[in-house]
């Protein structure tokens, strides 16, 4: 498990800089506008529309099609495989013809404060967006199919070729026709299917038109998807929350709180998702056999894991978020107002990336153990204290005050999860983990003081961008120095098998 999460976090690392170089184009061309307002509004909508079924049809496909192939063989499930897609498909076409027809409503639902031109820009992008729908799909369905089979690597690189296209329609957009932005998204979706489809190929599935609605097997697969669909539609419903009032506290709002969420995710997605896509298939098998022992060892140290690594994240983003937003995207079109704008986002976002990292994980274990209630529930929990939050807290705050409702929400749901899971199996290491995660939180934030006291001594002697690229690097070593004389678990594990390899390496020599 720890080698194909390092190997996944590797490839995420390369395609999260390649996102990034996405944004700072982005950012560069048309700022924090109401261009870009309209542009991201347009990508959000098919994504909150469909991403919840995805993520639905992903939790449930894994384990039904495992219990398909191991009962009844290959060939079964294939055709599980195939009904799925074709279901899928149907059901993609209502909700692509429902779009085109509503789409003005859809927009002014997703962004209430958008008028005028940037309103009748929004409704132009969303009408070629919603046409990704198809695509986005099928991606879910078979990366969860490559998942199963072992492959990895595959479904992760998926973002290089979305990021190529959308950085290229940028580039044309800015000397053509901003619907361009449009088209490129969609054009890059497209990619992304292109590439998961010969390796689908190659691990045996064959395309047969097979429709059966009432199969027992989807209808299991359903019943364990639907609460997770429910519970994912909640968390969209929370986007669609917080960007609605940012369009209504001020113009280029969606744009900061969508730059400032893009380091967020970029966190977990190195961290976080290369550790829950690695482990998931592992627990669920562990579930299947009973094997306890086992699913407690991996989810605890996977949550230690994601406390190593997101901790200092934490800090770092903190203390340096102004300064990582101007040297990311403090260019072009991006103004003074849209850095200070977007640093405050970033900063409060920071306040709950553990909360978000430790939810993915503690969900995953419930999904395991086939049990999609608990964190439907405590999805629906988040978004009642997330609406009361953004309400009051963004008119102390602003934009900021919704990154900090976000951040608070996952915090507080992410401590029900872990009550509610020690409930449900008994002891998992809690004593171990809290002690762990003080260690880690102890060394971050020593990490943070000396970064901050190289980066203010420094100051103005060299180039900004080279002095916080000089103070992250010396504050992590400093990290990693304190960690391990700290003798935490997980790090004595990989200094031990770091020096095997070197070790291996010499008798070689």
């Amino acid at each position: 498990m720890k080698r194909t999460a390092i190997i996944l976090m590797l490839i995420t690392i390369f395609s999260k800089v390649f996102g990034f170089v996405r944004d700072i184009t982005l950012s560069y061309f048309y700022g924090a506008s109401n261009v870009s307002d309209a542009y991201l509004i347009s990508q959000v909508i098919p994504f909150v529309v469909f991403s919840f079924i995805g993520t639905g049809i992903t939790t449930g496909y894994i384990p039904m099609y495992s219990k398909i192939e191991q009962n009844e063989g290959v060939i079964e499930g294939n055709r599980y495989t195939n009904n799925l897609v074709n279901i899928l498909i149907v059901l993609c076409t209502c909700i692509i013809i429902a779009g085109l027809i509503f789409t003005n409503q859809i927009v002014r639902v997703f962004a209430s404060g958008f008028e005028g031109e940037t309103l009748a820009l929004a409704v132009r992008f969303t009408k070629i967006s919603l046409y990704g729908v198809y695509f986005t799909g099928l991606i879910y369905v078979f990366t969860g199919y490559l998942h199963i089979k072992g492959n990895y690597i595959i479904p992760a690189l998926v973002g290089l070729p979305m990021n190529f296209f959308i950085i290229l329609s940028i580039f044309v957009s800015s000397a053509s026709s901003v619907l361009v932005l449009s088209i490129g998204s969609l054009i890059a979706t497209i990619a992304q299917l292109m590439l998961l489809i010969p390796y689908v190929y190659r691990k045996g599935y064959r395309y047969k038109l097979v429709l059966d609605i009432n199969d027992k097997n989807i209808r299991s697969m359903a019943y364990i998807a639907l609460p997770v669909i429910i519970g994912v539609s909640v968390n969209q419903i929370n986007i669609l929350v917080d960007r609605t009032i940012a369009s209504q506290i001020v113009v280029g709002g969606i744009s900061a709180l969508n730059y400032a969420n893009r380091l967020n995710e970029f966190i977990q997605g190195i961290f976080v998702l290369s550790i829950s896509t690695a482990i998931y298939p592992m627990i669920s098998r562990m579930a299947a056999e009973n094997n306890m022992k086992d699913f407690k060892r991996y989810l605890s140290e996977s949550i230690n894991g994601i406390n190593l690594l997101v901790i200092p994240s934490t800090i770092g983003a903190m203390i340096f978020s102004e300064q990582i937003i101007t040297l990311l995207f403090g260019r072009g079109a991006f103004d003074q107002d849209a850095i200070v704008l977007t640093s405050q986002a970033l900063f409060f976002f920071a306040v709950g990336i553990v909360g978000f990292g430790l939810r993915e994980i503690l969900s995953r274990a419930f999904y395991a153990l086939q049990d999609t209630k608990v964190p439907m529930i405590n999805a629906a929990i988040a978004l009642m204290m997330n609406i009361v939050l953004n309400i009051i807290l963004s008119k102390f705050l602003g934009i900021g005050g919704l990154a900090l409702a976000t951040s608070i929400s996952a915090l507080f749901c992410t401590g029900l999860l872990f009550i509610s899971l020690r409930k449900k199996i008994g002891s998992f290491g809690l004593k171990i983990i809290t002690i762990s995660f003080v260690k880690i939180l102890c060394a971050s934030l020593l990490m943070g003081v000396m970064a901050k006291l190289v980066y203010n001594t420094l100051i103005g002697k060299i180039s900004s961008s080279i002095l916080l690229i000089a103070a992250i690097g010396i504050g992590a070593l400093v990290y990693f120095i304190i960690i391990y004389f700290m003798k935490i678990d997980d790090v004595d594990v990989i200094v031990s098998t770091i020096k095997g390899k070197v070790k291996k390496l010499l008798r070689h020599d």
